[in-house]
């Protein structure tokens, strides 16, 4: 048979196969990541058949036609080193011209990626930890379901080069998660997100005016899950505070990413940043 390998955009029932395939790679995605991730940009994301079958996925999502985040960059261990990743690649790259690109990549791919045109920022580290509760200060901590949304949306912009609204909507409503907030007369300080994945719970985002406001809202989280359980947090290593927090608990580190950027390196607030929201969406 001839071989007919065709990319094209992903209709929404095809996300959970890009879902599946970073679940085999052991990146652990969240059980309800799907409708979020949809509705960050319902034409970022492609699939790659061959013969009418999906064997290769990425994501290229736009953030207000300015910003491009690329993720799911996966081929199916079978055909790999045939062509069809840079393909689908090329495609990705492609749909997001004009755009400042990110990506969270694997730091022994750092080299293709430059050969693409990103460069290095800083790199983030994935750590562990079996859940223990603790004692807490909760007294300026809310559901974020009782904060305005513009509040919260408006604070998420400082850790975001743009606005990510309807992404930033889903992910606060997910089944099997938990968002809170700290606010203290009327100003938010501090957001934070926990969300069951397919092996324990993520916490991200988990963004802190300070240290000991990260430290609350991460043992708020917590608290809405079993003890022993799983708990995963992505820090940017130049954060020290994050990298502090995480020692605190002698969390283990489990592997590392590195963020890279195909534009100017956008101004956001990385050493308020405790918990990246997701690596494949940014």
């Amino acid at each position: 048979m001839a071989e007919n390998f065709v990319i094209r955009t992903m209709k929404k029932d095809e996300l959970d196969f890009a879902i599946k395939l970073a679940a085999n790679e052991g990146w652990n995605p969240g059980l309800y990541d799907l409708e979020p991730f949809y509705s960050a940009d319902q034409k970022g994301f492609l699939v790659g058949l061959l013969n009418d079958k999906p064997i290769a996925c990425i994501s290229a999502v736009s953030y207000q036609k300015k910003f491009g985040f690329i993720g799911f960059y996966i081929v199916v261990p079978e055909l790999r080193v045939k062509g069809y990743g840079i393909q689908i690649w090329n495609e990705g790259i492609k749909k997001l011209a004009g755009h400042n690109i990110a990506l969270d990549g694997v730091f022994a791919q750092q080299g293709n990626y430059k050969k693409s045109g990103f460069k290095f920022a800083y790199s983030n580290i994935r750590y562990q930890w079996n859940n223990a509760h603790a004692e807490y200060d909760s007294k300026n901590l809310f559901l974020a379901s009782t904060i305005p949304f513009e509040l919260i949306e408006k604070y998420d912009n400082e850790f975001f080069p743009v606005s990510r609204k309807s992404f930033l909507e889903s992910w606060i409503q997910m089944p099997a998660s938990y968002s809170v907030v700290h606010q203290k007369n009327k100003e938010i300080s501090g957001f934070g997100v926990i969300r069951k994945c397919r092996v324990g719970y993520k916490i991200g985002p988990l963004f802190a005016d300070n240290e000991s406001i990260a430290e609350n809202i991460f043992l708020d989280l917590t608290k809405h899950v079993q003890e022993n359980e799983l708990i995963f947090l992505d820090v940017p290593e130049v954060n020290l505070h994050a990298v502090n927090l995480a020692s605190r608990y002698k969390m283990q580190n489990i592997f590392g990413t590195a963020r890279m950027y195909t534009g100017e390196f956008p101004d956001i607030s990385v050493d308020r940043t405790y918990g990246v929201t997701t690596f494949e969406l940014g």
